[in-house]
């Protein structure tokens, strides 16, 4: 099949699922999508998930970082976009394909199906406001899901005590929220979150613990800024010289890229960094 008949099959094919199931995905997603499970339908299956995370996170590597890819239309959608990534679409399209590939269904209406069970409450879209767009709160979803396994306690965390509210205090800063009922929504979410605790492994806690975190683990950075409890994630993965660095979709380089420095150094640099939480893939 030439291109032009590709990108004519991507185009029926992706408006139909547009209209169907409520996904956005343009036909140069669509072509993207089917690049990426060749390329995955070729590495070799680790018997260690979290190996064969980084193994499919290392393909997105030079991807270009782009900002607010999920602000999609006027109402929520499942957003594919595989051409550019932000920090945790980044972790969420590594972890669908994690998931279906260990399934050996590389269908694109089973990655849809992942990738709306990780991003969604309860793994169901309604609405824009059952986005995970908390991290604590995506971390503890996907736990209830199965998906993932909180282990920041076992790494020596510590509890937070933090009133998480950013996006209710800043409505200016997302367009969705210009919208009083996903606004009134986003509120309720933040005040049933008031309620939880979240633990921090801290800065100063890291270098002793690094010898238990593994290749494959998500890493959320948490922050000192009022309101938010994360401002990045990324996956972690053992380089070459023994330690663990992150590989993430960075604001800096613009890019998916592995940090040059390990974590622990990398996170010195981060102002308002107070340490990380860790969620295992299961």
């Amino acid at each position: 099949m030439t291109m032009k008949q590709l990108f004519l099959f991507f185009s029926l094919l992706f408006v139909t699922a547009t209209f169907a199931q409520n996904i956005s995905c343009s036909p140069e997603d669509g072509i993207a999508f089917n690049k990426k499970t060749k390329e995955i339908s070729l590495l070799s299956q680790s018997v260690n998930f979290g190996d064969s995370l980084t193994s499919i996170g290392k393909t997105f590597l030079k991807i270009p970082y782009v900002a607010k890819t999920l602000e999609v239309g006027e109402k929520e959608s499942l957003v594919v976009n595989l051409r550019g990534l932000d920090c945790t679409t980044f972790v969420e399209n590594v972890l669908a394909f994690g998931l279906i590939s260990r399934a050996d269904n590389l269908e694109f209406s089973s990655f849809t199906n992942a990738l709306e069970k990780i991003r969604y409450r309860d793994g169901q879209l309604n609405g824009y406001g059952s986005r995970l767009h908390y991290f604590t709160e995506w971390i503890s979803n996907n736990e209830t899901k199965g998906l993932v396994n909180n282990i920041t306690n076992d790494l020596g965390g510590k509890i937070v005590k933090k009133e998480i509210n950013f996006m209710g205090t800043h409505r200016d800063l997302y367009p969705f929220l210009k919208d009083d009922a996903n606004y009134n929504t986003i509120l309720k979410s933040e005040a049933e979150l008031k309620q939880n605790e979240f633990c921090v492994v801290s800065q100063e806690d890291i270098a002793a613990n690094e010898h238990l975190l593994q290749s494959g683990d998500i890493i959320a950075l948490a922050t000192s800024i009022k309101g938010l409890d994360v401002t990045h994630t990324g996956i972690a993965i053992r380089a070459e010289d023994g330690r663990i660095h992150m590989l993430h979709a960075s604001t800096g380089s613009m890019q998916v890229e592995i940090t040059k420095l390990p974590l622990v150094d990398y996170l010195k640099k981060i102002k308002s960094n107070i340490g990380i939480m860790v969620a295992r893939p299961m």
